[in-house]
Protein backbone atom coordinates (compact mmCIF):
# COMPACT_ATOMS: atom_id res chain seq x y z
CA UNK A 1 0.00 0.00 0.00
CA UNK A 2 1.30 3.61 -0.97
CA UNK A 3 2.23 5.59 1.78
CA UNK A 4 -0.41 8.30 2.10
CA UNK A 5 2.05 11.23 3.32
CA UNK A 6 3.70 10.75 -0.40
CA UNK A 7 0.52 12.46 -1.83
CA UNK A 8 -0.41 15.48 -1.00
CA UNK A 9 -0.90 19.20 -2.66
CA UNK A 10 0.37 22.42 -1.30
CA UNK A 11 -2.29 24.19 -2.84
CA UNK A 12 -5.10 21.83 -1.85
CA UNK A 13 -6.90 24.65 0.25
CA UNK A 14 -6.41 27.39 -2.00
CA UNK A 15 -8.33 25.47 -5.27
CA UNK A 16 -11.17 23.68 -2.63
CA UNK A 17 -12.20 27.60 -1.09
CA UNK A 18 -12.01 28.54 -5.05
CA UNK A 19 -14.26 25.59 -5.96
CA UNK A 20 -16.73 26.78 -2.74
CA UNK A 21 -16.71 29.89 -3.91
CA UNK A 22 -17.72 28.81 -7.53
CA UNK A 23 -21.29 28.29 -8.74
CA UNK A 24 -22.49 25.53 -10.90
CA UNK A 25 -23.08 26.23 -14.51
CA UNK A 26 -26.62 27.09 -14.58
CA UNK A 27 -26.71 29.69 -11.58
CA UNK A 28 -23.36 31.33 -13.45
CA UNK A 29 -25.39 32.14 -16.18
CA UNK A 30 -28.73 33.18 -13.79
CA UNK A 31 -26.26 35.50 -12.01
CA UNK A 32 -24.94 36.89 -15.36
CA UNK A 33 -26.38 39.68 -17.40
CA UNK A 34 -29.42 38.09 -19.32
CA UNK A 35 -28.32 38.96 -23.12
CA UNK A 36 -24.42 37.39 -22.81
CA UNK A 37 -26.33 34.15 -20.98
CA UNK A 38 -28.41 34.02 -23.07
CA UNK A 39 -25.13 33.41 -25.98
CA UNK A 40 -24.37 30.26 -23.82
CA UNK A 41 -27.59 29.27 -23.63
CA UNK A 42 -27.88 29.71 -27.68
CA UNK A 43 -24.46 27.44 -28.09
CA UNK A 44 -25.11 24.69 -25.91
CA UNK A 45 -28.44 23.91 -27.70
CA UNK A 46 -26.42 24.42 -30.79
CA UNK A 47 -23.79 22.11 -29.77
CA UNK A 48 -24.27 18.22 -32.14
CA UNK A 49 -25.31 15.62 -29.63
CA UNK A 50 -22.53 13.64 -28.01
CA UNK A 51 -22.05 10.26 -30.19
CA UNK A 52 -22.83 6.53 -28.17
CA UNK A 53 -18.69 6.05 -28.28
CA UNK A 54 -18.00 9.84 -27.18
CA UNK A 55 -20.15 9.21 -24.02
CA UNK A 56 -18.70 6.02 -23.53
CA UNK A 57 -15.26 8.09 -23.05
CA UNK A 58 -16.60 9.58 -20.23
CA UNK A 59 -18.18 7.12 -18.04
CA UNK A 60 -17.75 4.52 -16.22
CA UNK A 61 -14.42 5.66 -14.01
CA UNK A 62 -16.06 5.66 -10.99
CA UNK A 63 -14.26 9.05 -9.62
CA UNK A 64 -14.96 12.27 -8.19
CA UNK A 65 -13.58 14.68 -10.90
CA UNK A 66 -13.75 18.47 -9.87
CA UNK A 67 -13.54 20.85 -12.71
CA UNK A 68 -13.45 24.89 -11.76
CA UNK A 69 -13.57 26.99 -14.99
CA UNK A 70 -12.36 30.18 -14.72
CA UNK A 71 -14.25 32.49 -17.07
CA UNK A 72 -15.73 36.03 -18.49
CA UNK A 73 -19.17 35.77 -19.64
CA UNK A 74 -18.43 38.45 -22.24
CA UNK A 75 -15.83 36.31 -23.55
CA UNK A 76 -15.95 34.88 -26.78
CA UNK A 77 -13.99 32.13 -26.31
CA UNK A 78 -15.72 31.37 -23.31
CA UNK A 79 -19.18 31.77 -25.26
CA UNK A 80 -18.04 28.52 -27.36
CA UNK A 81 -15.87 26.50 -25.04
CA UNK A 82 -18.11 27.44 -21.38
CA UNK A 83 -21.01 25.45 -22.81
CA UNK A 84 -18.79 22.67 -24.37
CA UNK A 85 -17.14 21.48 -21.21
CA UNK A 86 -20.67 21.81 -19.69
CA UNK A 87 -22.30 19.04 -22.32
CA UNK A 88 -19.30 16.76 -21.49
CA UNK A 89 -19.12 17.27 -17.75
CA UNK A 90 -23.18 16.80 -17.56
CA UNK A 91 -22.60 13.11 -19.78
CA UNK A 92 -19.83 12.30 -17.63
CA UNK A 93 -22.29 11.77 -14.54
CA UNK A 94 -22.11 12.52 -11.05
CA UNK A 95 -18.82 11.86 -10.66
CA UNK A 96 -17.64 15.21 -12.70
CA UNK A 97 -18.89 17.97 -10.93
CA UNK A 98 -18.43 21.70 -12.90
CA UNK A 99 -18.55 25.03 -11.47
CA UNK A 100 -17.73 28.27 -12.64
CA UNK A 101 -16.01 31.60 -11.55
CA UNK A 102 -15.91 34.68 -13.04
CA UNK A 103 -12.37 35.92 -13.68
CA UNK A 104 -12.57 39.01 -11.90
CA UNK A 105 -14.12 37.11 -8.45
CA UNK A 106 -11.11 36.44 -7.24
CA UNK A 107 -7.92 38.05 -7.75
CA UNK A 108 -5.99 35.25 -5.96
CA UNK A 109 -7.27 32.76 -8.60
CA UNK A 110 -7.69 34.92 -11.70
CA UNK A 111 -3.37 35.71 -11.04
CA UNK A 112 -3.02 32.06 -10.23
CA UNK A 113 -4.54 30.83 -13.54
CA UNK A 114 -2.57 33.60 -16.12
CA UNK A 115 -1.19 32.28 -19.04
CA UNK A 116 1.39 34.03 -20.73
CA UNK A 117 1.41 36.49 -18.08
CA UNK A 118 -1.96 37.80 -19.42
CA UNK A 119 -5.64 37.34 -17.92
CA UNK A 120 -6.92 34.77 -20.64
CA UNK A 121 -9.92 32.98 -20.62
CA UNK A 122 -11.07 30.14 -20.43
CA UNK A 123 -9.03 28.40 -17.84
CA UNK A 124 -10.18 24.52 -16.66
CA UNK A 125 -8.59 23.46 -13.49
CA UNK A 126 -9.11 19.53 -12.69
CA UNK A 127 -9.11 18.74 -9.21
CA UNK A 128 -9.32 15.33 -7.38
CA UNK A 129 -11.73 14.68 -4.65
CA UNK A 130 -8.39 15.97 -2.50
CA UNK A 131 -8.45 19.04 -4.45
CA UNK A 132 -5.09 17.97 -5.55
CA UNK A 133 -4.44 19.37 -8.87
CA UNK A 134 -4.88 16.82 -11.84
CA UNK A 135 -4.35 19.64 -14.66
CA UNK A 136 -5.41 22.52 -16.49
CA UNK A 137 -6.06 23.69 -19.60
CA UNK A 138 -7.19 26.83 -20.92
CA UNK A 139 -7.32 29.98 -24.28
CA UNK A 140 -7.86 28.91 -27.09
CA UNK A 141 -8.07 25.36 -28.64
CA UNK A 142 -5.11 23.83 -31.17
CA UNK A 143 -7.68 24.06 -33.81
CA UNK A 144 -8.49 27.67 -32.66
CA UNK A 145 -4.69 28.57 -33.36
CA UNK A 146 -4.33 26.97 -36.32
CA UNK A 147 -6.93 29.06 -37.77
CA UNK A 148 -5.58 32.09 -36.34
CA UNK A 149 -1.72 31.21 -37.72
CA UNK A 150 -3.19 31.15 -41.45
CA UNK A 151 -5.27 33.81 -40.90
CA UNK A 152 -3.38 36.43 -38.45
CA UNK A 153 -6.91 38.00 -38.30
CA UNK A 154 -9.44 38.29 -34.92
CA UNK A 155 -9.67 40.26 -31.54
CA UNK A 156 -7.11 39.17 -28.77
CA UNK A 157 -10.56 37.51 -26.99
CA UNK A 158 -12.82 36.52 -29.24
CA UNK A 159 -16.06 38.24 -30.06
CA UNK A 160 -19.20 36.47 -28.04
CA UNK A 161 -21.30 36.86 -31.08
CA UNK A 162 -18.55 36.03 -33.59
CA UNK A 163 -19.42 32.79 -36.07
CA UNK A 164 -17.36 29.78 -35.65
CA UNK A 165 -17.07 27.46 -38.75
CA UNK A 166 -18.94 24.30 -37.65
CA UNK A 167 -15.75 22.17 -38.60
CA UNK A 168 -13.71 24.05 -36.16
CA UNK A 169 -16.21 23.68 -33.19
CA UNK A 170 -16.51 19.97 -33.75
CA UNK A 171 -12.52 20.12 -33.57
CA UNK A 172 -13.10 21.96 -30.41
CA UNK A 173 -15.25 19.86 -28.90
CA UNK A 174 -12.90 16.57 -29.35
CA UNK A 175 -10.28 18.74 -28.07
CA UNK A 176 -12.11 19.43 -24.73
CA UNK A 177 -13.45 15.29 -25.07
CA UNK A 178 -9.60 14.36 -24.48
CA UNK A 179 -9.03 16.41 -21.83
CA UNK A 180 -11.43 15.65 -20.33
CA UNK A 181 -11.09 11.85 -20.53
CA UNK A 182 -7.35 12.26 -20.09
CA UNK A 183 -7.95 13.82 -16.25
CA UNK A 184 -10.49 11.21 -15.91
CA UNK A 185 -8.10 8.06 -16.41
CA UNK A 186 -5.47 10.05 -14.35
CA UNK A 187 -7.36 10.09 -11.53
CA UNK A 188 -8.99 6.77 -11.79
CA UNK A 189 -5.21 4.86 -13.04
CA UNK A 190 -3.69 7.09 -9.88
CA UNK A 191 -2.06 4.57 -7.29
CA UNK A 192 -4.25 6.38 -4.56
CA UNK A 193 -7.18 6.03 -6.30
CA UNK A 194 -7.05 2.35 -7.40
CA UNK A 195 -5.90 1.53 -3.64
CA UNK A 196 -9.54 3.25 -2.50
CA UNK A 197 -11.65 1.79 -4.96
CA UNK A 198 -9.81 -1.52 -4.72
CA UNK A 199 -10.78 -1.49 -0.71
CA UNK A 200 -14.19 -0.27 -1.34
CA UNK A 201 -14.72 -2.83 -3.47
CA UNK A 202 -13.37 -5.97 -1.59
CA UNK A 203 -10.79 -7.15 -3.67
Amino acid sequence: MSDPAQYFDIRSAFWRQAFDQATDYDTYLAQSPAAKADRWRAQLNALPELTADERARLTGHDVRLNVLLVSGVWCGDCVRQGPMLHQLASAAGAGVQLRVIDRDADPAVRDEVRLLGAMRVPVAVFLTEQFFEVGRFGDRMLSTYRRKAVTEVGAACALPNASTPAAELAAERGEWLDIVERMLLMVRLSPITREHLTFASGA
